[in-house]
């Protein structure tokens, strides 16, 4: 029997399982809540206790030796016997946790807001939120909840739709002295700030003119950035009306003319078979539905909106 004061260092080989499961240092800092930096110094400190290169650098790109995929698939087996066993206790000890994975943008901006009311109905569920730009796997990451913004598909999951969403201008009431922009077409001569996933294109077709795709300065990946830009007054934000709604209700930010074209993806709840089968999601499932109807009765869609 192997000698367990021998063991790796755990924080280590957790860094390793998801560093070879993404096959990038970024996405593995970012799941386990550190720093890239962090990542690379557990990983190279395992490579030199083992004894065995487990990825290849080629500048900020890595991959997988064949020894490290192998010592992977071990590892990721033992973790996720490790969380099962994990599970099981919790569950046993009567102890109810949510995990819920979200968009960074709608979780700040639209259900982080709202978690109070759902945490004030039931205080004996625990909830944890979890934000990332990527796509993780809620089978294999524990994860009961995913809020997604795409077409619905993603295999082996039970999904449905939340909401859709609409984009249109929206500008802080002192830009340019408040000297406002008149018409579509004024927009020509504004600074138009940039989202790396909503291009200006489909709106200045939905309004009829003839203005280019801004380009040059900043482009943000971020919509609360991007909002935040537009009510310092750095530019008009084409935003979307699930977060920019309380900006506008705060008066930080007003909309520009009666045009909306409705995004090509919406909000979809998703969850894997059998965590809709626990209580605990269930009740989240209905209590976010609800939210969904109150936003949509107390806020609307914009007039006049548009399919691309």
């Amino acid at each position: 029997m192997a000698d367990l004061r021998r063991l790796p260092n755990l924080s280590a080989l957790r860094a390793f399982e998801a560093a070879a499961r993404h096959e990038n240092f970024s996405r593995a800092a970012e799941e386990i809540h550190v720093t890239h930096s962090a990542i690379s110094h557990q990983v190279r400190g395992l490579e030199e206790e083992l004894g065995v290169q487990l990825f290849v650098r080629n500048g900020k790109r890595i991959t997988i030796t064949a020894e490290g995929q192998h010592f992977a698939g071990i590892l990721r087996k033992s973790l996720t016997d490790i969380a099962v066993a994990a599970e099981a206790l919790k569950a046993s000890a009567g102890q109810k946790r949510l995990t819920i994975s979200s968009l960074p943008s709608f979780a700040a901006r639209w259900l982080a807001p709202r978690l109070g009311d759902f945490i004030d109905r039931y205080p004996d569920i625990e909830v944890i939120l979890q934000s990332s730009a990527h796509l993780v796997d809620l089978e294999r990451e524990f994860i009961d909840i995913g809020i997604r913004f795409g077409k619905g598909n993603y295999h082996g999951l039970v999904t449905e739709k939340l909401m859709d969403d609409y984009i249109y201008p929206a500008i802080s009431p002192s830009y340019n002295g408040g000297l406002l922009p008149a018409s579509p077409q004024d927009l020509e001569n504004c600074s138009l700030l940039r989202s790396v996933d909503v291009p200006w294109l489909p709106w200045f077709a939905a309004a009829g003119v003839a203005v280019a795709e801004p380009a040059g300065g900043i482009v943000f990946f971020d919509s609360g950035m991007l909002l935040r830009a537009a009510a310092n007054g750095d530019g008009i934000a084409l935003a979307k009306h699930v977060f920019v709604t309380p900006d506008i209700l705060s008066g930080e930010l007003v909309r520009l003319f009666d045009v909306a074209v409705k995004c090509e993806h919406s909000y979809y709840f998703a969850s894997t078979p059998r965590t809709l089968l626990r209580p605990e999601v269930r009740l989240f499932k209905a209590w976010l539905f609800e939210q969904v109807a109150q936003f949509d009765t107390r806020y609307g869609w914009p007039v006049d909106a548009s399919v691309p």
